[in-house]
C-alpha cells in the first residue's frame, strides 16, 4: 500500500487506513487539513532526498540592482512578522512603520493582469525558490530557509487556485470563505479553519478573512 503526502501541510493519505487506492481518488479530491488540491500530494519516499549543497554560491546570488519601493516595503513587512512571531514587539512594530512608509512611494499595482501574476508566480516557483534555497542552505540561514520553505508552500497553493480559478471562474468562489494567513501568506477557502496554520503553524486568528465586494 502507498503513501502520498500534502506538500503543504504534511497530511499523510495512507491507502491502507483510508481503503481506497491513491490512483482511483477522483480529480477533485483535497486536503482535509489545508483544502489542497491532489495534485500537490507527492509520493512519500523513506528518506527524501535533501536539497543539494553547493560548494559555491555566487552564481546563485541575483544580480545587485536597486529595489523598488514595493519590494522594500514587503521585505520589511516579512520582517515584521517574523519579530511579531518572536514577540519582538517594538522590533515589530518600527519594521512595520517602515513598511507602511515605502508603501506610499510605491506605485500602483493594480495595471497588471490576472494572466501576467500567474505567469510571474509559475517564474517564481520554477526557477528563483530552488536558486534561493541553495544560497540560503549554502551560507547557513536557517531563517531565511525557513521562510523560503513557507513562501514556497504559499506560492503553491496560490498557483492552484489561480488554476481552478481559470478552468472553474466566478462559480469557485460560491459559497465559501477566503483566508489568509497573516504570517506567511497562506491561502485557505473553506468555512471550518484548521486551528492552526497549515504552513507557519500560527493559531488560527493569524487567518484572515478576505472581505469581498
Amino acid at each position: 500500500m502507498k503513501k502520498q503526502i500534502c506538500s503543504i501541510c504534511g497530511y499523510i493519505y495512507d491507502e491502507a487506513v483510508k481503503g481506497v487506492k491513491w490512483d482511483v481518488l477522483p480529480n477533485d479530491y483535497f486536503c482535509p487539513v489545508c483544502s489542497a488540491h491532489k495534485s500537490l500530494f507527492n509520493p512519500l519516499q523513506d528518506n527524501p532526498a535533501e536539497i543539494k549543497k553547493e560548494t559555491d554560491s555566487s552564481t546563485h546570488i541575483e544580480a545587485i540592482r536597486e529595489l523598488s519601493p514595493l519590494e522594500i516595503s514587503a521585505i520589511f513587512s516579512s520582517l515584521a512578522k517574523g519579530a511579531e512571531k518572536q514577540r519582538l514587539d517594538l522590533e515589530m512594530q518600527a519594521l512595520k512603520k517602515l513598511s507602511d512608509y515605502f508603501k506610499t512611494k510605491a506605485g500602483s499595482e493594480y495595471d497588471k493582469s490576472f494572466k501576467d501574476v500567474f505567469v510571474q508566480l509559475e517564474n517564481d516557483i520554477a526557477k528563483h525558490f530552488d536558486e534561493a534555497k541553495i544560497t540560503a542552505k549554502v551560507n547557513a540561514d536557517r531563517g531565511a530557509l525557513r521562510s523560503l520553505v513557507w513562501s514556497e508552500k504559499a506560492s503553491a497553493m496560490m498557483s492552484m487556485l489561480f488554476e481552478r480559478f481559470t478552468n472553474e471562474g466566478p462559480s469557485m468562489l460560491e459559497n465559501t470563505k477566503i483566508y489568509v494567513c497573516d504570517i506567511c501568506g497562506f491561502i485557505y477557502m473553506g468555512s471550518d479553519l484548521p486551528d492552526i496554520c497549515p504552513v507557519c503553524k500560527v493559531p488560527k486568528y493569524k487567518l484572515i478573512e478576505v472581505e469581498r465586494r
